[in-house]
């Protein structure tokens, strides 16, 4: 399910055929919409359109083409709706320079005046940046708002990582398909998914491959797809992530209350067997959230053989079954085996990620033990030399580092392929620990910083 974050239903465009626009959307698999308001009229409808379709919800505010027009009875008003139900937002607002159809100064008031009102009702902020980037984060940063939206990302990736440090979300709208937005293309394919919303703007910026069409929600798997593209993923896991986020942050749903044990990402399936692990990485996900690519992996017992089956089900339909999840899958060893024994008897593959410390954990040489079980292995080196893997991975084994080392060598004589993978982390040098995997007779894997799964 997609949730098209920012729409003008209220437009007039939409007059002839509202209706249709909305079963359009729930049947290209739009599931949730939220129509913003623009003004004081465009506000009220939205309001109005909310209680009119379930899939709905709605933003209030004031557009800054139209702060001129923004009094004390306009941000009273603006209050009251926020109030009504399925208003989830403050918005849009902001500052556009672009056309400066309001004075820049009283676009800062009214931008101002929206944040508080936001901070004051707990409500995530919309915001809308237009040439205006110096004064918009400047606002921001003072405000101490760290709930919202930047919507139409049409900034850099150092503006997104600007804004994503105050807490705020980047919105990706059908530009990220025009075909001279490479810079937007580039911040799209970069920022953290906890941070990633979608949406159609609509009636205006029609993705391609229908450019000059009016726009409409049911047109955001177009944007959508071209998404995953950049992000090397598939449409399916983009709605998973985005939706989560959403209802994150708006409160129109997309969580999953149960941790999961079997999850798709692209066209691998990966087993979350337990949260348990040997280190406390300091760049590990798990610290700070409970989701990979939309998925929730926080489990409340660790699942058994027969419940891992049948959520398996065939494990030919999959490229890869992966053991990973949330902890250290070798600290489940019987339990993997007699899995993998299992896979491979069903015509699967099976990958194994793992931080390199099952034979300490064990206390022996356990590599024997996978030969003809596991088709591949990745194994988190992290780091070039003992200190720095103390400093960032916090094991909590003692010899960790060259029990991963030592667990490298063995694992290129039973496992066909055998990967060491590496964070860009601070103090990382990449190219020694690129020499280590060659001279252990492994390949070698460089991981972004801030991206999981």
């Amino acid at each position: 399910m997609l949730t098209d974050t920012h729409c003008h239903l209220d437009a007039s465009a939409f007059d002839p055929d509202r209706d249709d626009v909305i079963r359009r959307a729930r049947d290209a698999g739009t599931g949730v919409i939220i129509t913003v308001g623009s003004g004081l009229e465009s506000s009220e409808t939205a309001v109005k359109l909310a209680g009119r379709y379930d899939m709905v919800y709605a933003a209030v505010g004031v557009h800054p083409h139209d702060a001129k027009e923004f009094t004390p009875d306009t941000a009273e008003r603006i209050r009251e709706l926020s109030a009504q139900e399925k208003v989830v937002a403050i918005g849009e607002t902001g500052l556009d320079y672009h056309y400066d159809h309001s004075p820049r100064d009283v676009q800062r008031r009214v931008f101002e005046s929206h944040i508080s009102l936001a901070l004051e009702l707990g409500l995530p902020v919309i915001v809308h940046s237009r040439e205006a980037e110096a004064d918009t984060l400047s606002i921001l940063s003072d405000s101490g708002v760290s709930r919202g939206v930047m919507h139409c990302f049409s900034g850099d990736l150092d503006m997104a990582e600007k804004v994503m440090a105050m807490g705020l979300y980047i919105s990706f709208a059908g530009t990220v398909t025009f075909k001279n937005a490479e810079r937007l293309r580039e911040a799209a394919a970069s920022i953290p998914d906890e941070y990633l919303l979608i949406e159609t703007d609509a009636p205006y910026l029609s993705p391609v491959p229908l450019r000059g069409r009016r726009n409409e929600p049911s047109f955001l798997l177009h944007t959508a797809g071209k998404l995953a593209e950049l992000r090397g993923v598939e449409t399916e896991d983009i709605a998973r992530i985005t939706t989560l986020n959403a209802g994150r942050l708006f409160g129109t749903g997309g969580y999953s209350p149960e941790g999961k044990i079997a999850y798709k990402i692209r066209d691998s399936l990966y087993l979350n067997i337990t949260n348990r692990c040997t280190n406390a990485c300091s760049f590990c996900i798990r610290f700070h959230s409970d989701y990979v690519k939309g998925h929730n992996l926080r489990l409340d017992r660790e699942p058994g053989l027969a419940e891992l089956k049948e959520e398996i089900g065939d494990p030919s339909l999959y490229r890869e079954v992966v053991f990973c999840g949330y902890g250290e899958p070798l600290l489940r060893l019987d339990l993997v085996k007699a899995l993998a024994g299992w896979i491979k008897e069903n015509g699967g593959r099976v990958r194994i990620n793992t931080n390199g410390h099952g034979n300490l954990i064990h206390g022996r040489n356990i590599l024997p033990e996978l030969d003809g079980l596991v088709d591949s292995i990745s194994i988190s080196l992290d780091a070039q030399d003992e200190e720095t893997y103390r400093a960032l991975c916090r094991p909590f084994i003692e010899g960790a580092y060259r029990g991963v080392v030592d667990f490298v060598r063995e694992a290129v004589k039973y496992v066909p392929d055998v990967t060491v993978t590496v964070v860009d982390a601070p103090g990382v040098d990449v190219e020694r620990c690129r020499e280590i995997a060659r001279e252990l007779g492994a390949g070698f894997r460089l991981r972004r910083y801030n991206v999981v799964g």
